[in-house]
């Protein structure tokens, strides 16, 4: 059986999370699977994942983090594992609403440093964790996020304006 801070996430799907949260009317991109997966993302998937997300700049800096920029501000910071090794620490920028309830799920937690200071970052850091698909959809969600916090001018120069 799984443990109880899990069981309470079982049944979300998209649909049912944004009409109990947002009245169903929200389009954002949410974590549904909890889970390890023994084939889970690891750093040369995670750098080629993000990789392929526009106008995107890579750096390893702060020991062996491999972080990922857009337009010169970061939206995605990963390279680590847990005490096991089996789960990618990836820490990523959400919305505040939904880093109300990322936090709230086993694996994750407000990212530290920057979540102390009031931003909206998540750290996907332990088992379970996200499932893959959802972590690289939050990865995505962030650089869309980052992205949009950046002027006009300098959206439109690097191609993330239509």
């Amino acid at each position: 059986m799984a443990p109880a801070e899990s069981r309470a996430f079982d049944n979300l799907t998209s649909d049912s999370f944004r009409k109990a949260h947002w009245g169903g009317g929200r389009k954002v991109p949410l974590p549904l699977r909890i889970g390890y997966d023994s084939e889970s993302m690891d750093v040369k998937q995670y750098n080629k994942f993000c990789a392929s997300l526009t106008a995107v700049t890579h750096v390893v800096q702060w020991g062996d983090a491999h972080v990922w920029k857009v337009g010169g501000k970061v939206f995605a910071v990963g390279g680590w594992s847990d005490e096991s090794g089996s789960v990618l620490g990836v820490t990523f920028k959400t919305t505040p609403d939904e880093f109300e309830f990322l936090v709230e799920m086993p694996g994750l937690r407000p990212a530290p440093y920057l979540a102390s200071r009031g931003f909206t970052w998540v750290q996907n850091y332990a088992v379970p964790g996200l499932a893959d698909d959802d972590l690289m959809e939050q990865i995505q969600e962030s650089h869309r996020i980052v992205g949009e916090g950046l002027s006009k001018v300098k959206q439109r120069e690097l191609g993330l304006l239509d």
